[in-house]
């Protein structure tokens, strides 16, 4: 009986070990959009789910934008390259986030795909409504995540 009661404390003391565990897999997000967006719809929409964010976003050319998030004194970067009918979020680099042989700290997981969320969000909301880039066109920095 005390055999069992030492197993199970144990199995509850490695459970409560890996909740706490702060890193996992980078997260590689890749999604597709639904029919019916131009690439500049789905241009506007990363830029705007970024600014809801709170990150910066920069068109690094054409179909690829950059966003860097900063919070407190730690900072990610990322590419997003995209189409009409897709776009992915790719890690790049980051600072003080315990990156290292493929993992990362758990927030930054958590940022991406609510930042994939809001793109989602808006692409479903825009689906029948005309570009607004076409007015912004040109070298673009927004706020992001």
């Amino acid at each position: 009986m005390k055999k069992i009661v030492k197993w199970c404390a144990a199995a509850v003391f490695v459970g409560a070990l890996a909740g706490c565990a702060r890193t996992a897999p980078i997260a590689q997000v890749h999604s597709t959009v639904s029919a019916g967006h131009t690439a500049d719809q789905v241009n506007t929409a990363i830029l705007k789910a970024g600014q809801k964010r709170d990150g910066i976003m920069t068109e690094a050319g054409p179909g690829v934008i950059k966003g860097r998030l900063q919070a407190r004194d730690h900072s990610v970067d990322v590419r997003i390259p995209y189409s009409a009918t897709s776009y992915s979020i790719n890690y790049e680099s980051s600072m003080n986030l315990k990156a290292a042989d493929g993992k990362i700290h758990k927030n930054y997981n958590r940022w991406v795909n609510n930042l994939d969320h809001d793109i989602q969000l808006i692409c479903t909301s825009r689906r029948d409504r005309p570009s607004a880039s076409s007015a912004l066109r040109g070298r673009r920095t927004v706020i992001f995540f």
